[in-house]
């Protein structure tokens, strides 16, 4: 008896087994992620991972976006488009994937809606054959909380990734509360009180329905909320062209025009790679041993990246990753405590190079906490364009502290008294300024404002002249601006008539303005 029922019970189990479905074998997938996101739009990405045990040979991704939501510049595939359909298709060196091999490309989405109806080389981006999702995404990683005002605190988080190949949002829960649905990747809570600490959680939701876990509990404190600007650092640093013949002498012009500081102008870009005006590798410390010399003075030196002729790194780097350790290798070399960034021209215009900066200078930041960080951007008198503002912002949302937003108040092109003109931009960009950082005292956004005028007659043909200097200085005093500059110190020391590149064109005495700006401390 016990022999016949065991033998049912193993002709049953056999039927059963061969009744049973193949378990699905591990497939390719694609994940989608928004590495970076801003108020009209974002920097998306998608993940392709061979999980299958064969080579794949190619890979196509395509997708919907809803309306309103379109594709601007991409990178790393090649795309073709249909209405709302897009698809892409690997470039020739990223196609072919061993088992476990990842790709990635990406692209800047005018819009905020996610992609929906992913599919990968035909089928789901899962690496699945369909079925309900209940799969959760993954716990938020890298939480953290900083950006500290008196009542406001910002947390950031690195994404999540979903089976479903996109995550549709966070919820950030304060001191146990109830969760405040976002769609980035950072959230700032405001109405905080000042010197108080608060902690916060983070999780992710699919379009499923599907939440995560929460992250563990990370804290901030806000600030005391005083009304001072910060003691201390450099107030005054004019522009130095170190790719002027012959090279300058900081020491030379420091001793000759009484000024204590300088901005060095420009790092560029060869191909990814920091140079200075594409001729020196700041990694071989090239005029270093001035630097040193400002310093044992008592000054010290912000560089710049950028520029209006040069390409910024931040356009010639294609990743994150890429960027940040030519910044990184810049501040290493030099121990610096400021940075520069002079973005012009289409560099404002291009969301994936601003998001790329913005990220890049957030993690700088985390590697050097006491790192100094200035945006210098075109100005009209009635403040920074549309995209100059973006670049705040982005940087604002990706968590960095910036120091000084420093406005070039010069070639507006059009009649006007440029001394005025230069004070009414500086009034504008802090109205700006508070409405970016509504957490902040009226002294500390005016600690963030700093003024470039050029020097003499500028490129329109309008001068901007010695009383306009003074002008502005007692201004400055006024606000304690964060910083004043100008364009440019060589022209200031030739005091001549000519290229304006070299000249300022106009009477005066050699670094008379420098003598000038000096006087300005903060």
């Amino acid at each position: 008896m016990r022999r016949t029922l065991a033998l049912v019970t193993a002709l049953v189990g056999a039927l059963v087994l061969l009744l049973a479905p193949p378990a699905a074998a591990a497939a390719p997938s694609a994940a989608f992620v928004k590495t970076a996101t801003w108020d009209t739009g974002y920097q998306g990405q998608y993940t392709i991972t061979n999980g299958g045990t064969t080579t794949l040979s190619g890979w196509t991704v395509e997708f919907d976006l809803p309306s309103g939501t379109s594709v601007g510049s991409y990178w790393d595939t090649l795309m073709t488009q249909s209405g709302s359909h897009y698809t892409f298709k690997n470039r020739e060196y990223n196609g072919t994937l061993a088992p476990g091999a990842t790709a990635a490309f990406g692209w800047v989405s005018s819009g905020t809606g996610a992609p929906a109806n992913c599919k990968l080389n035909g089928g789901s981006c899962t690496g699945s054959g369909g079925g309900p999702d209940t799969t959760a995404p993954s716990v938020p990683g890298g939480v953290t909380v900083g950006s500290a005002t008196s009542s406001s605190l910002t947390v950031r988080w690195t994404a999540s990734t979903d089976n479903s190949g996109s995550v549709a949002g966070y919820e950030v829960s304060r001191d146990g509360g109830a969760p405040v649905a976002v769609t980035g990747t950072s959230y700032t809570a405001t109405g905080l009180q000042a010197s108080t600490g608060y902690s916060f959680r983070v999780r992710a939701k699919d379009a499923a329905g599907n939440t995560s876990a929460y992250s563990g509990a990370v804290g901030g404190t806000t600030t005391s909320g005083g009304t001072n600007p910060p003691p201390g650092g450099v107030r005054t640093a004019p522009y130095v062209d170190m790719g002027a013949w012959p090279t300058p002498s900081l020491t030379t012009l420091s001793s000759a025009s009484g000024l204590k500081s300088f901005t060095m102008a420009f790092i560029t870009a060869s191909s990814c790679k920091a140079m200075w005006f594409n001729a020196y590798d700041p990694r071989d410390g090239w005029n270093k041993d001035q630097i040193d010399a400002i310093r044992a003075a008592g000054g010290d030196v912000k560089i710049s990246f950028g520029g209006a002729t040069g390409i910024e790194l931040a356009q010639a780097c294609g990743s994150v990753d890429a960027l940040y350790n030519e910044y990184n290798a810049v501040v290493n070399a030099y121990g610096l405590t400021y940075a520069d960034f002079d973005i012009e021209g289409a560099a404002t215009a291009d969301p994936a190079s601003v998001a790329r900066r913005s990220q890049a200078l957030a993690r700088l930041q985390q590697a050097h906490p006491g790192l100094r960080i200035s945006l210098t951007l075109p100005v009209l008198p009635e403040g920074l364009t549309a995209d100059g503002l973006g670049v705040v912002r982005s940087a604002r949302d990706a968590g960095v502290n910036l120091d000084v937003v420093n406005i070039m108040a010069m070639d507006y092109y059009r009649s006007a008294d440029y001394g005025d003109a230069a004070i009414q931009a500086a009034n504008s960009t802090f109205a700006q300024l508070k409405s970016l950082y509504p957490g902040k005292s009226d002294a500390q956004v005016w600690a963030m404002v700093g003024v470039t005028p050029m020097l003499g007659q500028n490129d329109d043909g309008r001068i901007y002249d010695q009383a306009d200097a003074r002008q502005l200085v007692g201004f400055a005093q006024g606000k304690h601006l964060g910083m004043l500059a100008f364009w440019e110190t060589t022209r200031d020391r030739n005091a001549c008539t000519g290229a304006l590149y070299m000249c300022t064109n106009i009477p005066q005495s050699p670094y008379e303005f420098s003598r000038i700006f000096a006087g300005y401390t903060g």
